[in-house]
């Protein structure tokens, strides 16, 4: 499978995307870059932020899709993408570098995961650090609101720990240490049960249903399609998937504490995510498989003009998109 390059935004690695339901994408570079483009992958827009720290994490509004919220360095931006230059809100609340930021779906809360382990919960509307919330001992490196439930957030780290939030109680409900076969449960019945996960944990997704979440680990990234149980898995091994854990996930709803593990490729690859919350723990086999060729740093899925597309990042400074028209 073929795919087209969009070029001339950057002229450095893109280090994450994000893509708004109009149709918009925005990406973050190293060096400070942050780019916006049209759906037919034109750059629309681009600023450099002052200090040239990395763009880390991009994600944009769910009601007003032409406003952006930016990571760079310990730093959050907030952007209108018709006027990049011109930052609406700027704020400065976490000691270390954001790896990742996650807005809930009332959008009155921005999450921001970084290197001292930390994440920071920002009040949109008081324009204030709402909580702290601090378990991880490592780098925290993805965070994640549950879709439909906009008190409570997953987050994963480099100390092998995955961990459900509840933001009411600023504690967790229960913590998965990843190279440990039972789980700690620090409050109620709801456990994910055993992650066979290479340890580190890089990267965390939610499916739209809010009740399953993958994984990637040892650099893997993942990210569930919206309003699906399609999961978009890429890694070192250079290859892009596509699985369909629907039929688990949807049969094993009311037994929340069992996963489904993809088939184990190579170590840093794609086969090193697990969808935890539905579905009988067995082998998976790949819906779709492709040589990317290079390292993905971030992936994507968004309709492009009605259908459903792959945007990725990887080692070079263009987004590399894919046609799924079988989906």
């Amino acid at each position: 499978m073929m795919a087209v390059k969009w070029t001339d935004g950057h002229s450095s690695p893109i280090l994450c995307l994000n893509a708004s339901k109009d149709g918009l994408v925005a990406s973050g570079a190293v060096g400070g870059d942050l780019t916006a483009w049209g759906e037919d992958g034109t750059p629309l827009g681009h600023v450099r932020f002052a200090g040239a720290d990395d763009v880390t994490s991009v994600v944009f509004s769910h009601s007003c899709p032409t406003k952006l919220y930016a990571a760079h360095g310990e730093s959050i931006s907030i952007l209108d993408v018709r006027a990049l230059k011109d930052s609406l809100e700027h704020f400065h609340m976490n000691e270390e570098e954001i790896n990742c930021l996650s807005l809930n779906e009332t959008e009155n809360l921005l999450a921001s995961g970084d290197d001292s382990g930390a994440i920071k919960i920002l009040d949109l509307e008081n324009k204030k650090v709402s909580r702290s919330l601090k378990r991880h001992s490592n780098i925290c490196s993805s965070v994640a609101f549950r879709p439909q439930r906009p008190q409570s957030l997953v987050s994963c780290g480099l100390d092998m720990q995955v961990i459900l939030w509840s933001l009411q109680k600023a504690r967790p409900l229960w913590i998965t240490h990843l190279q440990e076969d039972e789980p700690e449960e620090t409050e109620g019945p709801q456990s994910p049960g055993q992650l066979l996960n290479p340890a580190l944990a890089h990267s965390i997704s939610v499916a739209s249903c809010g009740n399953i979440f993958s994984c990637g680990a040892e650099d893997g990234k993942v990210c569930f399609l919206p309003e699906s149980y399609l999961l978009l898995t890429g890694g070192n091994d250079e290859k892009i998937m596509l699985w369909d854990v629907s039929c688990r996930a949807e049969k094993n709803q009311k037994s929340p504490a069992k996963h489904t593990h993809g088939k184990k490729t190579k170590q840093g690859g794609n086969g090193n995510a697990a969808a935890a919350g539905g579905g009988q723990r067995s082998r998976m086999a790949p819906k779709v498989s492709i040589e990317h060729g290079d390292k993905v740093n971030w992936l994507v899925g968004t309709k492009i003009k009605g259908q459903q597309h792959i945007l990725v990042a990887d080692q070079t400074s263009c987004i590399s998109v894919y046609p799924l028209n079988e989906f």
